[in-house]
């Protein structure tokens, strides 16, 4: 998990406002992993292969019904993680590398089903949400998290098109065009919080 003590910022709302509900929780799970000698970097570590290891999977099988539960256990393994590092005295510098590496990697392989929508365009917008998540992290004093198209919010969005193709349903070609403008929106407006910050 991010090691650095930083604050966590968004301007613009995203799903990642529900994060402390959200850790409130997981907080006695990750209590009693802490309990059993579970790490945090162990945890970003398995949800990084995971993610990996389903990405792979939906994209050769399209058995897309696997990823709405995916997504959702992926977000709770990354609230552990942080809670495993920041209240269990459990940061290193290795985990701030894992956490963010860890991340892309994931969000990469979790979007990658997707390209049958617009290859080239779901190509972009799979390295705009990289770019996205790199926005947040270089501001100097904060973590930011604005949306409209954060980590949280590509996963509410990929599980619920995933859920519908696994049902039977389709997606529009040009759906992928609104990812990429709204993540070009996302990273703007971190760039823009973080100067100003």
């Amino acid at each position: 998990m991010l090691q650095a003590p930083i604050v966590e910022s968004e301007a613009l709302p995203s799903l990642y406002s529900l994060k402390p509900r959200f850790q409130q929780l997981l907080r006695p799970l990750a209590a009693a992993l802490s309990r059993v000698g579970v790490t945090a970097n162990q945890v970003t570590v398995f949800a990084a292969l995971a993610s990996c290891a389903v990405g792979a999977t939906v994209l050769s099988t399209g058995w897309y019904l696997l990823l709405p539960g995916f997504l959702f256990l992926r977000m709770a393994l990354n609230a552990i993680d942080g809670l495993l590092a920041r209240e269990f005295s459990q940061p290193t510098r290795l985990g701030a590398y894992l956490n963010e590496l860890g991340d892309l990697l994931a969000d990469a392989a979790l979007s990658a089903p997707f390209v049958f929508l617009h290859p080239w365009v779901m190509g972009a917008a799979i390295v705009l949400a990289g770019v996205s998540e790199m926005a947040g992290v270089l501001s100097a004093a904060q973590r930011r998290n604005d949306g409209p198209l954060g980590k949280s919010d590509r996963a509410l969005l990929y599980g619920a098109f995933a859920l519908w193709l696994g049902l039977g349903g389709s997606i529009p070609t040009w759906v992928p065009w609104i990812i990429v403008v709204l993540l070009s929106i996302t990273i703007f407006n971190r760039v823009r919080q973080g100067l100003a910050t």
